[in-house]
């Protein structure tokens, strides 16, 4: 066991405040960049939702149909399939036939989609350069690194959750 798990260990309290602090954190710096992507890329036809889907679709090798789509980004296909008609109907996406499967056809952008997608992401990498001056690039890295490992948790641990909701309802209601 290392030093960093030992510690846990030994005081669970700590490392139940560190978790909660740290959730509401994430929390707040999602609802903070939501809000300052859609001003950053409002005038190019996007809002941080259209821009994220445009994202996974110009980082996918392959075009996906929309089901894919909210599994990679971590959201429901419902949410993910109205952001994708809305843009189909402002000509930012378009819908190609699915060889594999014939009622969820495959979502690729189009010339005015990449184009607000690469205006987009030329912007992020200006903001970028504002919001990381005077940080480490290995602090950036490390803070990566753990949200993805307790991301990966979490979706390891979903039976967990489900006992932990059974177990405590039962004590509630009983």
């Amino acid at each position: 066991m290392n030093a960093t798990m030992e510690e846990a260990a030994a005081d669970p309290l700590r490392a139940r405040r560190a978790w909660s602090g740290l959730v509401i954190e994430v929390f707040r710096l999602n609802g903070d960049l939501i809000e300052a992507g859609d001003v950053l890329v409002q005038d190019l036809g996007l809002t941080s939702a259209r821009w994220q889907v445009l994202g996974a679709i110009a980082l996918s090798p392959v075009p996906l149909p929309v089901a894919h789509i909210a599994r990679n980004m971590g959201l429901a296909r419902q949410s993910v399939q109205r952001i994708v008609d809305d843009m189909r109907d402002d000509g930012l996406v378009r819908l190609e036939p699915n060889p594999h499967h014939r009622r969820a056809p495959l979502v690729a952008m189009t010339p005015r989609g990449e184009a607000a997608y690469d205006q987009a992401t030329a912007r992020k990498d200006l903001w970028a350069d504002v919001l990381t001056e005077g940080l480490s690039p290995e602090a950036m890295e490390a803070a990566g690194t753990l949200l993805r490992t307790l991301q990966q948790r979490i979706g390891a641990s979903h039976g967990h959750i489900a006992t932990i909701a059974a177990a405590t309802r039962t004590e509630t209601q009983g």
